[in-house]
């Protein structure tokens, strides 16, 4: 029971609630208050009527003495008295020859003027405090020369209209707060208690859309109504079930764009350093930086050549791979940069995109493991491998130019220089310039070749880098 009540007076709590049911209270009041003025003056000329028929014995008693001779004056006054002395509602007698001549008052006078007289032949007047009530009867009502006013006391009339209508209102009110009460019953349980579910459902679709949330139970799935709510829950599911269905579908789809980008992004990175790509997705074109100081390596497999003819294509690539990769996973671990390969030639570069101080000792360390790798493929293997290996030091010009199958390349003769130190190298040998000599020699072994005659420079006085000093 008291679990009912709360039910019932939290529908109190509603808006909603509240503004029907107090259209319903404000609405019963005016149509009540309207049916009331007509039943007010209703009452009042009840209760007038009863005054009259109380004062009927006297009344009377008047106009059958009025049909007696009344020339003796003295004593029609004397029987107008004694007649009127004991009535309680009679508080005064005016009687008017019918020409107007007034011939006795007696009490309080009637305000009731001969003037109002002349159209009708009963004349009921109250006073302006209402505690009065003149009735008048003409000459021609009473078949007689005379006009017979009488007053009547109406002080009982006003509390009695009063009372009247305090009881009427009492009962207006009652009823009113009974029926509102009911409608915001029946209002509550039919509309408004679904329409608080269907505004929690609409909460947890929010959630459940802005968040990401699996599908809730919606109360508005476990309605069957076929009314116009009833539409209203049918129209939200299907908006909510197309809504999730889209958003679910766009992620999807972002999901899948996003991992091709990221693909994009990876595939990008593979060809160009991070900076490089950056700058291209940003619009530039034809990126081109100098650089002062880069330490170049190139690498050649010796011998390759005479492998590949004793080998299958696709053994010889799966080879190729498994080396470059191995030097690959060396650049990224000395942090330097993979320029290119060109057949079973490898280059990389120190210094570049971002300088550095330390490429030079980077890329001989680079070199120096990239000889011990070779020495275990070919262990692994069992095939004659050997690396020869260039460096050299000094400026180039570093970017990217075209717009097909563009890579990340080096210019100058810094360049040039590393590929005449690889190649005009000894195999199994990591043949150094004089300006990567200045670099290294404080911290690494080195053992000078002497002078050779290098194309396109001339004689140049070139070094084998050993090892690392202890």
């Amino acid at each position: 029971m008291s679990a009912r009540l709360l039910s019932f007076l939290n529908f109190f709590k509603s808006r909603l609630s509240r503004q029907i049911a107090l259209w319903v209270f404000a609405s019963i009041l005016v149509i009540e208050g309207i049916i009331l003025v007509p039943s007010y003056f209703r009452r009042e000329n009840e209760l007038l009527t009863q005054l009259e028929q109380l004062s009927r014995p006297t009344v009377d008693s008047l106009e059958f003495l009025l049909a007696q001779d009344v020339s003796d004056r003295t004593l029609f006054q004397e029987e107008v008295k004694n007649i009127t002395k004991d009535s309680q509602v009679v508080l005064g007698v005016s009687i008017y020859q019918a020409n107007g001549e007034l011939i006795y008052t007696l009490g309080e006078q009637p305000q009731i003027s001969l003037n109002e007289l002349k159209i009708a032949r009963i004349v009921h007047k109250q006073n302006f405090d209402r505690n009065r009530y003149d009735v008048a009867w003409t000459e021609r009502h009473l078949g007689r020369d005379y006009i017979l006013i009488v007053r009547h006391d109406a002080s009982t009339v006003q509390p009695e209209l009063y009372a009247f209508i305090g009881r009427i209102a009492i009962l207006v009110i009652i009823i009113s707060a009974f029926v509102a009460s009911v409608t915001m019953l029946f209002l509550g349980v039919t509309v408004i208690a679904p329409i608080l579910r269907l505004r929690d459902d609409l909460i947890a679709a929010g959630d459940a859309l802005s968040k990401d949330r699996e599908k809730p139970d919606f109360y508005s799935l476990s309605v069957k109504r076929d009314d116009e709510l009833g539409e209203v829950m049918v129209a939200f599911n299907q908006m909510f079930q197309r809504v999730y269905k889209e958003i679910a579908q766009r992620k999807e789809a972002e999901e899948i764009l996003r991992a091709e980008q990221e693909k994009s992004e990876r595939l990008l990175l593979n060809i160009l350093p991070a900076m490089i790509a950056d700058r291209l997705k940003q619009g530039q074109i034809n990126i081109a930086d100098g650089f002062a100081e880069v330490t170049v390596l190139f690498a050649d497999i010796v011998g390759f050549t005479e492998i590949s003819s004793r080998t299958s294509p696709e053994e010889l690539v799966k080879l190729l791979n498994k080396i470059f990769s191995a030097f690959d996973r060396l650049s990224e671990k000395h942090g330097l940069e993979k320029i290119k390969t060109i057949g079973d030639n490898y280059m990389v570069a120190g210094g570049l995109p971002l300088p550095c101080t330390n490429h030079a000792e980077c890329i001989a360390e680079m070199a120096l493991e990239m000889q011990q790798e070779i020495m275990k493929f070919r262990d692994e293997c069992g095939k004659p491998l050997s690396i020869r290996i260039g460096i050299n030091t000094g400026p180039v010009v570093a970017g990217v130019i075209g717009t097909k199958k563009f890579i990340y390349d080096l210019w100058g003769d810094a360049v040039n220089t590393a590929s005449r130190m690889e190649s005009q190298g000894l195999p199994g040998k990591i043949q150094v310039s004089r300006s990567t000599y200045k670099l290294l020699c404080d911290k690494y072994l080195l053992e000078k070749r002497g002078k050779i005659n290098v194309k396109g420079k001339g004689a140049m006085i070139t070094y084998f880098l050993i090892g690392k000093k202890m």
